[in-house]
């Protein structure tokens, strides 16, 4: 099924947000960082539609994306965004998955703006009684070299904690110093508290907006952290009524800095 064009509203918010600038911003390196919890692409309506997704995508417009639920739980783990529907997208696919008809790792899959290029990508095991996982892609663009991670946490908070561990100590172990973001489902409510406290002083808690449920959202549950490295000029939860209804998620975004070197 085609979709037309967002809603005028939709697009001027997201023209908006690409003319939102700051001074001295032409000397930074300047991209945008999404996480989108798809729900295996079932909608409000209970139907599966990846070409309804791929439509927030383009509303979004974001340079990383970090998607949860991106194949299905069990089988094969089929993707449940084609990649013949991404060939067709600003975005290239980050190679994580371990399955052939897999976009993901535990569903959990990085969509890389075209001219950004992928150094490197690597599958992040994490520990709990529930198979959970988090994807690293390593990435440059115009002389920077920066890392974007993308996770699904636990329910439990002691295994969230446990999992965040586990990330920091696995970028840590690579190179420590690199500009990074981590985002994705953190399954946690709280904003200082709980496993968020895992996060150490080289790291900021952006405070987006609730995203979950869509239709009336209350619990900040998707997250974005920022290395110190970056500056933050923005971000926000993605609300449009397309979104409202693709998902049980909303989408949420970081638009980010990184001086020139």
């Amino acid at each position: 099924m085609a979709y037309p064009p967002a809603p005028l509203t939709d697009l001027s918010l997201v023209m908006q947000r690409h003319n939102k600038t700051g001074a001295g911003s032409e000397n930074a390196l300047e991209l945008t960082f999404a996480s989108y919890n798809i729900h295996k692409a079932i909608g409000l309506d209970r139907r599966r539609d990846p070409e309804r997704i791929i439509a927030v995508l383009r509303e979004l417009d974001a340079d990383v994306i970090a998607l949860q639920e991106s194949d299905r739980r069990f089988g094969e783990r089929v993707a449940t965004l084609p990649r013949v529907l991404l060939d067709d997208t600003p975005w290239r696919v980050a190679p994580v998955a371990r399955r052939r008809r897999s976009i993901g790792w535990h569903g959990n899959a990085m969509l890389v703006r075209r001219g950004i290029t992928i150094k490197e990508a690597e599958r992040i095991a994490l520990p709990g009684l529930e198979p959970r996982g988090a994807v690293r892609v390593d990435l440059h663009k115009d002389g920077h070299d920066f890392r974007a991670v993308g996770t699904h946490l636990d329910l439990s908070g002691m295994r969230r904690r446990a999992q965040i561990k586990t990330i920091l100590a696995h970028c840590a172990g690579r190179t420590p110093e690199q500009p990074s973001v981590i985002m994705g489902d953190f399954n946690q409510w709280s904003q200082r508290r709980g496993a968020i406290r895992s996060f150490g002083e080289n790291w900021r808690v952006l405070r987006t907006e609730p995203s979950y449920p869509s239709r009336r959202p209350i619990a900040r549950l998707d997250r974005i952290v920022a290395s110190t490295q970056w500056e933050c000029t923005e971000w926000a939860t993605h609300h449009s009524a397309m979104a409202v209804q693709a998902s049980d998620h909303l989408p949420i975004y970081a638009r980010m800095l990184l001086p020139k070197i």
